[in-house]
């Protein structure tokens, strides 16, 4: 496992743009919520610290995962950058594969498609400790690591702009 025993959630805020100029959509999964609200908190507080207005955080709820990709190109609409919050955890059937292929792939084509960027902060996990772990526990948290890439992706989209 590459994360395992790292906290992989802290960050220089030196060397990261100012967030202040930004509108941020965050669309967050309510299935898994006590997974994906973690990682909400993680990418708004980090967002806050970068510099970003609360007011120009804008949030969206979808029902779940496969409903990202909708939310996502909604909010692109009046947001500089997105960022979808999700948790799909493996059970016994085939539905895990179906749901993380379609999310992945429809984030991606929003990406190809579009000029703001869609950053995935989906956790695929293969049960519900580790998406806990993911979350804001022993692995830090990923709504960090995506909102840490939201600044550098919406800066990196704005330059040709």
């Amino acid at each position: 496992m590459a994360t395992e025993n790292k906290n992989l959630s802290q960050y220089n805020k030196n060397e990261l743009p100012n967030a202040r100029p930004y509108t941020f959509g965050i669309v967050v999964s309510q299935w898994n919520d006590h997974i994906t609200h973690n990682l909400r908190d993680g990418a708004i507080a980090t967002l806050l610290d970068l510099g970003a207005e609360q007011e120009n955080i804008l949030q969206m709820a979808v029902p779940g995962s496969f409903e990202l990709i909708f939310g996502s190109q909604q909010m692109q609409r009046n947001c500089d950058v997105v960022i979808a919050i999700g948790s799909v955890i493996r059970g016994e059937t085939s539905h895990f594969d179906f749901v993380c292929q379609g999310v992945t792939q429809g984030i991606a084509t929003l990406n190809m498609s579009g000029n703001v960027p869609v950053i995935f902060c989906v956790l695929t996990d293969d049960n519900e400790q580790q998406s806990i772990d993911r979350s804001g526990g022993a692995h830090g948290n990923k709504g960090v690591e995506a909102a840490v890439a939201a600044v550098q992706m919406v800066e990196l989209a704005n330059k040709g702009r």
